[in-house]
């Protein structure tokens, strides 16, 4: 497939998505989340064990264009574009099985922001910066930025940055715990893909039921966490890589995983 705002490559079961409007700080259109899911279609198909979500230029992504491309207008309904854009977009990835790592290479602005906080892990440019810029347009957090940021940092900071509307440093995103790892700025990007190789090696059936199991520990008691841990170390057991991975402890070797 021919992509016109993304970049697509897929190296060593990793694939790598850029978002590619650098003319537009990488703002978000509906064609943009219509590529970005066709790439994570044809990524999974071809194989991919870990995902890469990026910027191209120097910003990760400033959130919605509020000009648009000129393929449709801005409808009057922003609530429409969240139902047949946003929201899917962030549902997909929330339901992946495979991990989904962001490479914050610049401003996550509006959206940005929640693109940029999907991540399993985060890895942040040290010039970057994080804004939860919908108040100072009139608008409220979307793309999940409500959830994310409370989720990740407690309602007193997801409060001070959707009512402020001010600019976060990574050094103090990283504070806040909205974020994995901060580095210089060349390193950003190679070092997610690092990540996301290594995880690409792993044990796939395992990592994807580990970050569907944390998202569902949010939102569930002790008792209700203690069963989904069952019932997913019961699936968990039955994989060739963890027989592998007994194999392996047995022949003091290290585990050579299938991903099954």
């Amino acid at each position: 497939m021919t992509y016109e705002t993304i970049t697509f490559d897929l190296t060593d079961r990793v694939a790598t998505l850029a978002i590619d409007r650098p003319a537009r700080m990488n703002a978000l259109t509906p064609r943009v989340f219509a590529e970005l899911t066709a790439a994570i279609d044809a990524a999974l198909e071809q194989g991919a064990r870990a995902i890469v979500l990026t910027g191209t230029g120097g910003a990760f992504c400033s959130g919605a264009d509020l000009v648009g491309d000129g393929s449709a207008p801005m409808p009057r309904d922003l609530g429409e574009s969240l139902d047949t854009s946003y929201n899917p977009f962030v549902r997909k990835v929330a339901a992946l099985d495979v991990p989904f790592l962001t490479a914050i290479n610049g401003p996550a602005v509006g959206a940005g922001l929640g693109l940029a906080l999907l991540g399993d892990i985060s890895v942040m440019a040290r010039s970057a910066y994080v804004l939860l810029a919908f108040v100072n347009i009139g608008l409220v957090p979307d793309a999940g930025a409500t959830w994310l940021v409370a989720k990740a940092a407690g309602r007193t900071k997801a409060l001070e940055m959707a009512l402020l509307g001010e600019r976060v440093s990574a050094e103090e995103a990283l504070a806040a715990g909205l974020v994995t790892r901060v580095v210089d700025d060349e390193q950003v990007l190679g070092q997610t893909q690092q990540l996301a190789a290594k995880l690409a090696a792993g044990p796939s059936v395992a990592i994807g039921m580990i970050r569907k199991q944390v998202a569902a520990a949010l939102s569930l008691d002790l008792d209700q966490s203690l069963a989904v841990e069952r019932e997913n170390q019961t699936r968990a057991g039955h994989t060739r890589d963890f027989a592998e991975a007994v194999r392996a402890f047995g022949e003091k070797r290290k585990p050579v995983f299938e991903g099954r």
